[in-house]
């Protein structure tokens, strides 16, 4: 009989549940993309249910359910914090302790509601940073590596540094709240007028746009950085350990500045900040991990946490830290501890024998969510009365679509299992042309509903990467984790002095929707291993260009999760000016559509959703 162990992440940001069968992964997936609320945060009964689902189980057949931190523990900091506060952070306090004294306190009763049963043994809780430790180490090619992890806050750690041995994880270093980098972060995030939790990555996008100008500012004032990446923040410029903001008045009055509000414009000197935060950020994440190599001695290295979706960060570890190999957990933030528990239970708890897979991860390319037969496609598109061509032959589908793409056609790409993690890997991606200058313009403004400064990320197959980017031809980037500059022979030269948002106007390289301001670009390279039809349409589209990338974004409008149904794709590309679905086998162009259908009234469609 299998063994089956459920992990679960839920109540703090992005609620998710992962299964392993055996210390496989059989499923796993975050709660928003089933109810359509960004980062929900409640229990995750829907994921749940997906993970049951895809096993053939019901929740008695389960044999451990583990939960991805220690409840009573993170209770006792936030006791603690408030207590040394006091009374300063009183309507804080108030505000979180009826939650807590009505939920979250009380996480197994919940478990045993929302399961209809108990695991045949008990609940398991790990620490949230031996979840973390355990996502990014278990799943990775690697018998024994480093592990460091960072990010907000879980109990009371805030980055820990530790060693994986074959099926065995030991934390030996941790730096403690309130003194946190991803904090840090957000406190800056909050301070340039996007959403704390989901606006950091807005945060690294601009960092490009402006010069770090505030860097010795902050070293100076606001954290006292070691050479081993420890830390101590002044918390004099902080309200986040007492109050309901991040940043207060002399965090202000040292950058001279109010804080931005949201949606005005932004001027030179929050580009500015940007690049200062983001380039302190780099400082401390590669002073973490040469302390991380000299202490464990290892070759190779985990990264997860929040902080490591930081991709700009990752590229410069890759590029100029200690370690041979470097394996990110795709869903590094909380989504991932509920993998994380599992794994802590099944290896580490158990026991398990765990034997890695030199050249191949175990994370199933992190198509990890539900998939769509033809019947609950054509179901979909009978009941809207969408007009659609179906092409049973993939060779011919990929042909076809790489046509469409070539003629500058903004492409929906829905195939396969869902996407664990916040990055559309191929599966619910927007996909177009690299090569067109109008294109980044056209997906943010007129498809994604966003910022224009934002940057595109490009796919690119594995084989033909180094002959655009600066990686080593075994370096790998599956998961879009990584940064890494465009080749000089690529670049275009551009005309000086130009300044902010003024730069996103020169093209820059041989692919412009995909370069960045500063000749970068936030990579994943597609092979057929991992991604089989995805990398026979960009075979596709080469033979038709000669350029092996194109441009992939998530399958969404700002602020709504990514798509997960084919009837979410169908609402996504209806509402905005997408000009062809493909779902699965199914293509559908804009021009073909009724108007009753194309009519969509734009701004009801996105009032559902946080355009924070």
């Amino acid at each position: 009989m299998p063994n089956y162990v459920l992990g679960i992440s839920a109540f703090y940001h992005d609620s998710a549940a992962a299964l392993l069968r055996d210390g496989e992964i059989v499923a796993a997936a975050q709660e928003e993309r089933f109810t359509r609320k960004k980062h929900d945060p409640d229990f995750p009964r829907l994921a749940v249910a997906h993970c049951l689902k895809a096993a053939g189980i019901s929740a008695s057949e389960l044999d451990y359910v583990a939960f991805y931190d220690k409840p009573l523990l993170k209770f006792d900091r936030l006791m603690e914090t408030y207590l040394s506060y006091a009374p300063a952070g009183f309507p804080s306090f108030m505000k979180f302790l009826p939650t807590w004294l009505g939920d979250k306190l009380h996480i197994p009763r919940i478990l045993r509601r929302e399961l209809g049963s108990s695991p045949k043994r008990p609940f398991v809780f790990p620490e949230h940073h031996e979840s973390h430790a355990a996502s990014a180490f278990y799943p990775s090619p690697f018998q024994d590596a480093a592990i460091v992890t960072m990010d907000g806050v879980g109990e009371w750690a805030t980055t820990s540094i530790g060693v994986g041995e074959g099926n065995k994880i030991r934390l030996t270093h941790e730096i403690r709240f309130p003194h946190s980098l991803g904090l840090l972060y957000s406190a800056f995030t909050y301070y340039c007028g996007f959403k704390v939790n989901s606006g950091e990555y807005k945060l690294m996008g601009l960092a490009p746009y402006g010069e770090p100008k505030y860097v010795d500012k902050i070293v100076d004032n606001l954290i006292d950085l070691k050479e081993d990446g420890s830390y101590r923040m002044d918390m004099r410029y902080f309200q986040y350990a007492q109050g309901l903001r991040m940043t207060n008045e002399r965090f202000h009055a040292l950058f001279g500045r109010p804080p931005r509000s949201k949606e005005t414009q932004l001027d030179q000197f929050y580009m500015d900040v940007a690049a200062s935060i983001q380039k302190v950020t780099e400082e401390v994440m590669l002073k973490t991990v040469r302390f991380a190599h000299k202490s464990t001695g290892k070759k190779n290295l985990c990264l997860a946490g929040g902080v490591a979706l930081n991709c700009v960060g990752n590229g410069k570890i890759l590029r100029e830290g200690p370690f041979e190999r470097i394996w990110i957990q795709p869903a590094a933030g909380d989504a991932g501890g509920a993998l994380g528990a599992a794994y802590m239970v099944w290896y580490h708890l158990l026991g398990k024998e765990r034997r890695a897979e030199k050249d191949l991860d175990s994370q199933h390319a992190s198509l990890l969510g539900p998939a769509f037969g033809r019947d609950d496609i054509l179901a979909v598109l009978e009941e809207r009365g969408a007009k659609y061509e179906e092409i049973a032959d993939e060779d011919k589908l990929c042909e076809r679509v790489a046509e469409l793409i070539a003629t500058e056609n903004v492409i929906g790409w829905f195939q396969g299992r869902m996407e664990f993690g916040p990055r559309a890997l191929g599966a619910r991606s927007i996909i177009g042309d690299a090569r067109s200058p109008k294109m980044q313009s056209v997906m943010n403004l007129k498809i994604k509903f966003r910022e224009s400064f934002r940057p595109f990320a490009p796919i690119v197959l594995r084989d033909r990467a180094p002959d655009y980017f600066d990686i080593r031809p075994d370096q790998d980037s599956p998961y879009m984790l990584v940064v890494a500059p465009v080749r000089e022979d690529r670049r275009r030269k551009v005309e000086p002095g130009k300044f902010g948002i003024d730069k996103l106007k020169q093209l820059r390289s041989d692919v412009p929707a995909i370069t960045h301001v500063d000749y970068s670009a936030r990579l994943q390279t597609v092979d057929e291993k991992r991604n089989p039809r995805l990398a026979k349409l960009m075979r596709a589209f080469e033979r038709r260009t000669g350029t092996p990338i194109l441009i992939n974004t998530s399958f969404n409008v700002r602020g709504e999760p990514i798509v997960c149904t084919p009837a979410d794709a169908l609402r996504c590309f209806l509402g905005t000016d997408m000009d062809v679905l493909v779902l699965e086998n199914f293509v559908l162009l804009r021009t073909a559509q009724p108007e009753r259908l194309t009519k969509v009234d734009r701004e009801k469609y996105l009032s559902a959703f946080d355009l924070d």
